[in-house]
């Protein structure tokens, strides 16, 4: 099919698919991002990818569960966790960097179907406002601490600075990101460091540390629940693939630098995240000796008592505060961007409207201010604990269509498909798998299978994840992946070296050009519909009739 052909064919778009284009053309918001958008180099993308992680809460985490359990159980429970965020999050990065698509494209042709991954992109748009929330609640201790804001102000204050930073999309956050990594490096090592150096003690006094829970001894429900803490970070592979989708081709030129990108920068996050988690034990386990234990979980607590150890007194309050609202800054524009993408997906899918996504950043910081006028902070690791659950049974589902119905059983079709029209509505794999294993990990986690089993609820919801995705999807035969295999283009859809092709149409309805991946043919025209004009067809007119059932 030509452009040609396109544009004799083309219909005038509405007011509301214009809005749609124009605002999604800014980063490709809910779409396949293009070759001829992606013009930074792998290197540059894993920087922006990394910055995202400079949150403080795994600090808290970390500090919370060797407070708890002691040092040995909680460094245990740090490393499970992170085994399990890289072996999961590795085949989704690869994905999303190959096939330039976010974690909502790529559930939606990995078991979930066409409107099942809406709950997981619920699931995953909560992920960022708690997260938004517990950096947000830091981050106004830190006002407090440094220019005595109360803190409800210090919450109003740490919601509203990011937005204009987040407006902007990729080409703001790259920039912001990679200047500030260097000197948020500095302020969190640094410290560290010192310390260690200057009073070798710390070190023993940190391994000691029995905690209030324990003895000391390594104990396995001690473990697995602060691994189900951990575990809660899961879903921070989704912001990591919000900026590797903007990876350029991979090529024989390239390939080795393209790898140690997307593996540093996306399951590789966990390495970096379990090292803050293992700090912020170390700093609580510290603090407790210099201050007390009330302090010790609260990261600007942690790094004004390092400071105060290496620099002088006036200098100290200043540079905890800037470490925590470079950090707080880091992320959160990351856990809004993030967020408001998840909340679009889901409204335009549901509704087939596209609201603008500046109104979902709204959203999303709305539901992260309650929460910490609630006082989060409070009761971090009970939510955490719950959260994970949910999100563990998610990822896990999804990284198991990939690596063993995708690439071991080749009953899940190889190459991932988005498009509205190309799946069916709902998969029974993906949505079977997801349900059965968070609903019983919740209940486990509730002690309603006792007390006993109650530590156990993070194995379980990756446990059973892990067996129901490649059951169901042999049960059913992938007979629901696809409800048609052909969309009407005879050009393919990958080049010669495998990736997304970048032969450009014109979407008829829009009068935009798209690459090949974006686009599929118009059921009612001699023309080419792109994928949001396809999401917000509110009758159906563009959407190409369903094929027969594979046998």
């Amino acid at each position: 099919m030509s452009t040609t052909e396109s544009r004799a064919t083309s219909t005038p778009p509405t007011a509301t698919e214009s809005r749609a284009t124009s605002e999604t053309l800014e980063d490709y918001t809910l779409r396949f991002a293009p070759r001829s958008y992606r013009r930074w180099t792998p290197a540059v993308v894993a920087t922006t990818a990394l910055g995202g992680i400079a949150y403080m809460a795994d600090f808290s985490i970390g500090a919370g569960i060797g407070l708890a359990h002691g040092t040995g159980n909680a460094l245990l429970a740090i490393a499970v966790a992170a085994v399990v965020i890289f072996a999961t999050g590795f085949p989704l990065a690869y994905y999303g960097a190959r096939y330039n698509l976010d974690l909502d494209l790529i559930t939606r042709g990995s078991g979930f179907g066409y409107y099942g991954s809406v709950l997981t992109s619920v699931i995953f748009a909560s992920f960022t406002f708690i997260f938004f929330a517990l950096e947000g609640s830091i981050m106004a201790q830190g006002l407090k601490l440094g220019l005595g804001l109360p803190l409800w102000l210090g919450y109003l204050v740490s919601t509203l600075m990011v937005i204009p930073l987040v407006i902007y999309g990729m080409s703001a956050l790259s920039k912001l990101q990679v200047w500030t990594t260097p000197v948020w490096l500095l302020l969190m090592v640094g410290p560290l460091v010192y310390l260690v150096a200057t009073d070798p003690g710390t070190v023993d006094r940190f391994l000691s540390y029995a905690g209030t829970d324990g003895e000391g001894g390594i104990d396995t429900a001690s473990v697995l629940l602060g691994a189900g803490v951990c575990l809660s970070l899961i879903a921070q592979i989704g912001e990591q693939i919000d900026y590797l989708r903007f990876m350029p081709p991979r090529t024989e030129a390239n390939k080795r630098g393209w790898w140690t990108a997307v593996v540093m920068a996306g399951p590789g996050w966990v390495v970096l995240g379990a090292l803050k988690q293992a700090i912020g034990v170390f700093l609580a386990v510290y603090i407790i000796a210099e201050v007390g234990a009330d302090a010790a979980p609260e990261p600007i607590q942690q790094f004004r008592g390092a400071f105060d150890a290496m620099l002088p007194s006036w200098l100290v309050v200043p540079l905890a505060v800037v470490l925590v609202v470079i950090s707080q800054i880091k992320i959160n524009v990351t856990n809004a961007y993030s967020g408001s993408l998840a909340w679009t997906n889901s409204f335009t899918r549901v509704t087939r409207h596209y609201p603008g996504r500046l109104v979902f950043v709204l959203v999303n910081l709305g539901f992260a201010l309650a929460l910490m006028e609630a006082d989060m902070f409070s009761f971090l690791n009970d939510i955490l604990g719950f959260y994970s659950n949910c999100a563990i049974a998610w990822i896990v589902t999804v990284a198991t269509d990939i690596g063993v119905n995708k690439y071991l059983l080749r009953i899940s079709p190889l190459r991932p498909e988005f498009r509205r029209g190309m799946l069916y509505a709902v998969n029974p794999v993906g949505v079977i798998a997801f349900t059965a294993a968070s609903g019983l990990s919740i209940a486990m986690y509730f002690h309603a299978l006792g007390d006993t089993l109650q530590p156990y609820s993070p194995v379980a919801a990756a446990v059973i994840a892990f067996v129901l995705t490649p059951l169901v999807a042999y049960v059913t035969k992938g007979r629901y992946y696809l409800r048609r295999t052909d969309d009407g283009l005879d050009e393919p859809m990958l080049d010669a070296d495998g990736n997304p092709s970048a032969v450009t149409y014109d979407c008829h309805v829009c009068h935009q050009s798209y690459e090949r991946p974006d686009l599929a043919a118009c059921a009612t025209h001699d023309a080419v519909v792109c994928s949001l004009c396809l999401s917000t067809d509110g009758v159906g007119d563009h959407l190409l009739p369903a094929q027969p059932p594979l046998a």
